[in-house]
Parts: C-alpha cells; sequence; structure tokens
C-alpha cells in the first residue's frame, strides 16, 4: 500500500469530476466541488486532469506515506505539514516513504484539494472513481475515509519535471461577501418582480446546512406568484432552488437528480471556485450575467487551465 490513513479528518472522500450519464437513472453525478482546484492539482503533479483526488473538508486527514511519489495541494489553505513543516497551498510536493502529512487548522476556505502522481489504487465504478455517501457508491468501499484505510498509488514516481517550480498563487482569496454570479431561470417566471430584486439586491448567509448535497441560506424571503412546487425536473450543479420558505438553497455536487421546487437561477460553473470554499456564517450575493458572459468565463477559464499546464511542460 501507499498511504495509511492515521486520522481521516472531518470529511475526506475521493472525488474525479464524477459520473455523468447516469442521471436520468436516478444516479447523482457526484464529483468534486471545485472542478478547478482538482484540474490545478493534477496539472501540478503531472496527471491527467481529470484523476481522481482526495476532497478533505475543514479539518483534514493525517496520511503516513508508505511508498515515495509526488502529492499537490490546492483549493482552501487548511495548513498542510509534512512532517511538521509547514507546505503551501498551490504546490507540488515530493513526499518519501515513512513521512507524514498532516491537516493543522482551516486557513481560508472549507475543502482542500490533494492529488498524487498516477493516481490512487481505485477502481471505477460506472466510469468515475467518485464518491457518493448516501448509496455507498464509488470511491474507497463507497463511503468517507476512515482510521486505519490503506490506499494504494497506480503510478507513483519520485519525483517528476521541473518540481521545483510548480506552484501557482494561491486563488481563493477570503472576502466579506462573496459574489456569485448567476444565469436567471429556467423558472425564474415563477417569482414576482419584488422577488426576483430581492434575490438580486439581498446579501445571504450561509447557514451550518451546508453539505455535498446542498447549501441552505438564510435572509430576505423571495416571493413566488402562484407558489414553490413545480413538477419535477433536472437540477444541474449551482441550481438555486426557493421553496416555500423564500429562502434560497443551492444545490451541488451530491443533488438528487430531480426536485420539485422552483429555480430561480444557476450559479455559473466558473464560480464554484467561491461555492466550494464557502463556510457557515460567510456573506454571499448573486449577481445577474447573460448565458453569452457564462460561456465567455467557462471559456476563459478552460483557457487558463491549459497556459497552466503548458508552462509545465505537457
Amino acid at each position: 500500500m501507499s498511504i495509511q490513513v492515521i486520522t481521516p479528518g472531518a470529511l475526506t472522500t475521493v472525488q474525479d469530476l464524477g459520473r455523468s450519464g447516469y442521471q436520468a437513472f436516478g444516479v447523482p453525478v457526484s464529483g468534486v466541488m471545485d472542478p478547478r482546484a482538482m484540474r490545478l492539482a493534477n496539472i501540478l503533479c503531472d496527471n491527467p486532469e481529470e484523476e481522481a483526488v482526495l476532497e478533505c473538508t475543514l479539518l483534514g486527514p493525517a496520511l503516513k506515506f508508505t511508498a515515495d511519489n509526488v502529492i499537490a495541494l490546492t483549493g482552501g489553505d487548511l495548513g498542510a505539514t509534512l512532517d511538521g513543516q509547514p507546505l503551501a497551498p498551490y504546490g507540488a510536493y515530493a513526499v518519501k516513504s515513512g513521512q507524514t502529512l498532516r491537516f493543522t487548522a482551516p486557513k481560508t476556505g472549507c475543502r482542500a484539494y490533494l492529488a498524487f502522481h498516477g493516481g490512487l489504487d481505485i477502481p471505477p465504478v460506472m466510469g468515475s472513481r467518485s464518491t457518493y455517501l448516501k448509496a455507498k457508491l464509488g470511491g474507497f468501499s463507497g463511503r468517507k475515509l476512515e482510521k486505519g484505510d490503506e490506499l494504494g498509488f497506480r503510478a507513483p514516481m519520485a519525483t517528476i519535471p521541473n518540481l521545483d517550480v510548480r506552484r501557482f498563487t494561491p486563488e481563493f482569496v477570503p472576502r466579506e461577501v462573496y459574489t456569485l454570479r448567476v444565469v436567471l431561470g429556467p423558472q425564474d417566471d415563477a417569482f414576482s418582480e419584488e422577488g426576483l430584486q430581492t434575490f438580486l439586491n439581498e446579501t445571504y448567509t450561509v447557514t451550518p446546512e451546508f453539505d455535498r448535497m446542498g447549501c441552505r441560506l438564510n435572509g430576505a424571503a423571495i416571493t413566488h406568484k402562484n407558489g414553490a412546487d413545480i413538477i419535477s425536473d433536472g437540477i444541474a450543479f449551482g441550481a438555486i432552488q426557493v421553496p416555500a420558505s423564500g429562502t434560497p438553497i443551492i444545490m451541488l455536487a451530491d443533488r438528487q437528480t430531480t426536485g420539485g421546487y422552483t429555480k430561480i437561477a444557476n450559479v455559473i460553473s466558473a464560480d464554484f471556485r467561491l461555492l466550494a470554499q464557502l463556510k457557515a456564517n460567510d456573506k454571499v450575493r448573486f449577481a445577474k450575467v447573460s448565458v453569452a458572459a457564462a460561456q465567455d468565463a467557462k471559456r476563459a477559464e478552460r483557457d487558463a487551465l491549459r497556459v497552466f499546464a503548458y508552462a509545465f511542460g505537457r
């Protein structure tokens, strides 16, 4: 084996980009909460961008290595150390057999992403290594990591080209209020004009009801025209449901495949990196953008990833 779990942290799971194509059969996509951070972690340690990583939430794990390899850290800064020496986020590092990686305490953000050169020896389920906890599907035995678990590497290497310069400036910057860009719809016509203005002008607070399925917000009620219920339809990552209470819920990676509440808008994919790092009591506002602007932001993100990959000789 290549990793021994000394302590599992609050919630550490194996995730990749998710198992697409099965929602029609009631199987959620799952996958990482922050696809950009996952892709960057893999670029840093010279993996294909879609390779599975460990997603560590708030309190990260303690992991002992039993094989040499290269790792990379992105996302929130949860205070990573290697044998007691701090590791800066958004960097790649060589680790030796016998060394221990720990996460001391969250400094910024909520979720860190840990990639391993050559990937983890986890069998794909329906084309994905992602963990869907509620159905005990995929990942490591369909569950979060626990003390005593052992994970293997598929193709470890003691070093990789340009290791010393594989660094990025950390992308996540804490702020007093996080502005999430949204595209209105698909049921924005179910809300009163007053309700739409409330949604776009008020500041909401992230509640402790925040997990991989959804993020419930607290704040001014958003008014409907004729009630909150609709015929059940599909739910995308970042969809913002508004139930009868009028307070929004942002649907996330482990969302159910369909739902019967009106959806006022959808967070654009380029802002998932902010959404993934929110935690209880953070403040959120929403800014309306066009579909074209959302597509431009997505293209810009893809172009940036290509530039990063090219910079390291890939």
